[in-house]
């Protein structure tokens, strides 16, 4: 898990804080915002290209987005790599992601409280924040799977 830098992170968002909002452009230059997820189930993950764990979550994510993307759950990456959109694109086309990918600039950093990546939080259909994951591991992929299904079924 890598440290970002302290003064980034003054809050941090908890389970059952309203999702701050979020106004990005995707990698392939369409504009994101939290109204675009409203009623469905969001798996938004702040990650980085050259962080390992954050590279082990991809599978995982991948496979999420297969198995509920029709039943109303959406991943959005949110990379906080500093080097332009042009390495993350690469990075998200090298690894086949199947979900949207944005660069997440220092005030949405700051808004979500992100001190490491990977952090993943997932956001209700009602935009509140039902949990928030730090690092990655098999027991945090089964705690994200029970969770979405749980979600999806409010």
């Amino acid at each position: 898990m890598a440290l970002l830098s302290p003064a980034m992170a003054h809050a941090i968002l908890q389970k059952g804080d309203p999702a701050p909002p979020i106004k990005v452009t995707t990698t392939s230059g369409q504009q994101v915002t939290l109204a675009n997820y409203q009623g469905k189930v969001l798996v938004m993950d702040f990650f980085a290209t050259w962080c390992v764990p954050c590279r082990d979550s991809i599978p995982h994510l991948v496979g999420l987005t297969r198995k509920f993307g029709k039943q109303g759950m959406h991943v959005l990456g949110m990379s906080v790599d500093e080097g332009g959109a042009k390495i993350v694109r690469e990075f998200a086309a090298s690894k086949q992601l199947n979900y949207p990918v944005a660069l997440a600039d220092e005030d949405l950093q700051t808004e979500y409280g992100l001190r490491s990546v990977p952090t993943i939080f997932v956001i209700s259909k009602k935009g509140v924040v039902a949990e928030r994951f730090q690092g990655f591991n098999e027991d945090i992929a089964r705690k994200m799977d029970a969770l979405i299904v749980k979600l999806l079924a409010e």
